[in-house]
């Protein structure tokens, strides 16, 4: 499995509103735990895609980085729906994302437009299914968001063949986040 897409809720949808906030922080460690777990396991994964989405998706590409100075066959590619998503971002999301970007090994567009229609999404996901080896997605059936869509059409290749699902839920971000507590409160 060299290619794995990445995905999650945006950060809206968490209502988290600073990259590091406490909850951001909990899902980029469950991010990094997982994805170490997949290297350490002897995946020969290199390429993790994502779309630069605001939210779990830029959290992800700032744990890849992290974790390339132990596993340095890692890399980024930024590849957005269309161009100029950020364009009505606040400064600061504009800020975080040109951070972001300005350490990809990659970067594109899937369509090479401004936004049109909504099917410009669907076009991403299909982009992203079809390109990748397997999903890496923060998501909780109990709690829709937009990364149903995509999940939808890993689904249906499952089906068809070999392509792992791996999910990050809440009940696991909350498993992890007592971790850390009861290894913070240890320390004394």
């Amino acid at each position: 499995m060299k290619v794995m897409t990445l995905t999650g809720y945006k950060s809206h949808e968490l209502q988290i509103f600073k990259n590091d906030d406490p909850p951001a922080l909990i899902i980029k460690a469950a991010i990094r735990k997982k994805i170490v777990e997949l290297l350490e396991e002897g995946n020969d994964l290199e390429w993790i895609l994502i779309s630069g989405q605001l939210g779990v998706e830029l959290w992800g590409a700032e744990v890849v980085y992290e974790l390339q100075e132990y596993y340095p066959q890692l890399k980024v590619a930024v590849i957005t729906p269309f161009l100029g998503q950020e364009e009505k971002w606040s400064e600061a999301n504009k800020e975080y994302y040109e951070f972001i970007l300005s350490q990809a090994d990659f970067i594109d567009s899937v369509s090479r437009k401004k936004y049109e229609s909504p099917a410009q999404f669907k076009q991403k996901n299909l982009f992203f299914i079809n390109k990748a080896n397997c999903l890496l997605a923060v998501y909780d059936d109990e709690r829709p968001g937009n990364t149903k869509f995509i999940l939808e059409i890993a689904k249906t290749k499952a089906e068809k063949q070999h392509f792992p699902i791996y999910t990050i839920d809440f009940y696991e971000l909350q498993v992890l986040m007592e971790e850390i507590s009861y290894n913070q409160n240890s320390d004394w």
